[in-house]
């Protein structure tokens, strides 16, 4: 009798610990939690269920778990949000980042940066943005969404002068069509004295459902007044892209005679514009950068503008850009905070950019590395650092992407790529 009691406690004890061991797919444990959009900064586990957040709590049971992340001395934060980038990469000649080679694969470059959503920034309009989801969208591991180009074939270099091609109705229509993917509208390189590509492209917005648009201002002699961009043309919840940039052609944010911010810059923030990094090539200078932080003008979101060009140059990636914030004096909090909650904000996809339980489980686990670093400008100005963002480890929805020093356990088993 007792022998049958025995195996009886034991058949139950072990099934008992197999359901224990079954309750998480994932605990993160350990790491230094940054949430902002749920007021998280402090040290906690995450557990995290198939593809979901499931829990973020102290003291999580890793015996639950059938992977577990050690992340002790990290920083655990919701998967990176990037709503600059160029991804419709294809092979035309001189189509710039409109299916050609100059747009960027985006799963090679983003897991590696705890990037786990990029908004391509414009690089298709309504005329060939199908074509840019099935070659791209439709097979990229990375969250790939979109702002429509306001000109019908996107950035194709000069056919983006072509305003015969920008069409409210039809970009408002294609959004609608693709409204889980298209997230706004973009206007991108227009050289001329004229508002009517503005105009357009936020008709576009309004016939969409009121949809933002991200505006890359051009070029013109002279140049288009900014005051009037922000105050009379775009509406609040707009984005003004490339904030930082020192170009001829454009109004800067900054006066380079006072080294001030303009006070109409300050009331188109109250206003509600959003102003955007879209670092590119040569588009953020630390001549603008530098006197608005002292002012305490940051930026609402952090982007990279990432194609082959400004990957190779001084931008490098988000967490180089990102690095760059912190080294003139963003704090950790808010660098995090611009470059997941607030463009998940501005893109109107709250469901994106935090460790919410019940949210998909996009994540990124950094390090602060320290050593001597240098960051410059493609002006040639350089800063030197002791310390810089690096990925250790990015989840997407759930499922381990990228491992820099194989902190999960187990390994997840590489798929056969012969």
């Amino acid at each position: 009798m007792k022998t049958k009691t025995f195996l009886i406690i034991a058949i139950i004890s072990f099934w008992s610990l197999s359901l224990h061991a079954q309750l998480y797919t994932i605990v993160i444990k350990g790491g230094h939690v940054i949430d902002p959009k749920n007021n998280l900064d402090e040290v906690m586990d995450v557990a995290i269920k198939d593809k979901k957040i499931a829990l973020v709590a102290k003291n999580i049971d890793v015996r639950q778990a059938v992977q577990v992340v050690q992340a002790s001395g990290l920083y655990v934060t919701p998967g990176l949000v990037d709503i600059h980038t160029h991804n419709f990469i294809g092979t035309k000649p001189d189509h710039q980042y409109a299916n050609s080679f100059l747009a960027v694969a985006p799963d090679g470059f983003t897991f590696r940066n705890g990037v786990t959503t990029v908004v391509d920034a414009g690089s298709s309009g309504w005329r060939n943005f199908p074509v840019f989801k099935s070659q791209t969208i439709d097979h990229s591991e990375t969250r790939v969404l979109a702002f429509l180009n306001i000109v019908g074939e996107g950035m194709r270099g000069g056919y983006e002068q072509n305003q015969n091609d920008m069409d409210p109705k039809m970009s408002a229509l294609m959004a609608r069509r693709y409204k889980d993917v298209i997230v706004g509208f973009k206007l991108a390189h227009y050289e001329g004295h004229d508002w009517t590509p503005t105009d357009r492209v936020v008709e576009a917005g309004r016939q969409a459902g009121d949809l933002p648009v991200m505006i890359d201002f051009g070029a013109s002699i002279p140049p288009l007044p900014l005051e009037e961009l922000f105050m009379k043309h775009l509406r609040p919840g707009d984005i003004y892209t490339h904030c930082f940039g020192q170009l001829n052609g454009r109004e800067y944010i900054v006066d380079l005679e006072t080294g001030h911010v303009k006070p109409f810059v300050l009331e188109a923030r109250k206003r509600g514009i959003i102003f955007d990094v879209g670092y590119g090539g040569i588009s953020f200078t630390f001549s603008q950068a530098i006197p608005a932080a002292k002012e305490g003008f940051f930026p609402n979101s952090i982007s990279t503008d990432i194609h082959v060009g400004s990957m190779n140059n001084a931008m490098k990636d988000m967490l180089t850009t990102m690095s760059k914030f912190m080294a003139i004096g963003m704090d950790l909090r808010s660098v995090i905070q611009a470059s997941t909650s607030n463009p998940a904000k501005e893109i109107r996809r709250e469901d994106l950019g935090n460790l919410s339980p019940g949210s998909e489980a996009d994540i990124a686990i950094l390090n602060i590395r320290k050593g001597d670093f240098g960051l410059f400008d493609y002006t040639g100005y350089n800063i030197k650092i002791d310390k810089k963002l690096e990925c250790e480890l990015t989840l997407r929805a759930g499922k381990v992407v990228y491992d820099l020093n194989g902190i999960a356990n187990p390994l997840p088993q590489a798929k056969n790529s012969k």
